[in-house]
């Protein structure tokens, strides 16, 4: 008889991501691990149109997730685009206005 699969070796996760919930003022110029990312879209759309939520880890602290929320178009634009790089290491600064990858 065949062995059965398990649903985890072949679905894709889609529930909401987890760890702890920082602020994304608390991580900016501090170099990350962007490990995965979920955009949706956003209840208060008069500010921003979608809302992402960023699943990181701090270099320092390897396997201890943390996720941050932010309206950014920036962010949005530049973690769909490089999409399949992930994970990856960056530092999000603030630029004016904006958040941005660097």
């Amino acid at each position: 008889m065949e062995q059965a699969r398990r649903f985890s070796d072949f679905a894709e996760p889609n529930g909401p991501l987890d760890g702890e919930k920082v602020k994304i003022e608390s991580v900016l110029n501090i170099e990350i691990l962007i490990t995965a990312f979920r955009i949706k879209q956003s209840k208060y759309q008069q500010s921003a149109p979608e809302c992402i939520t960023i699943q990181f880890e701090y270099t320092d602290k390897p396997s201890e997730h943390h996720v941050i929320f932010s309206g950014s178009a920036v962010l949005c634009d530049q973690l769909r685009k490089y999409e399949e790089h992930l994970p990856f290491l960056t530092t999000i600064k603030k630029v004016e206005r904006f958040f941005t990858l660097t």
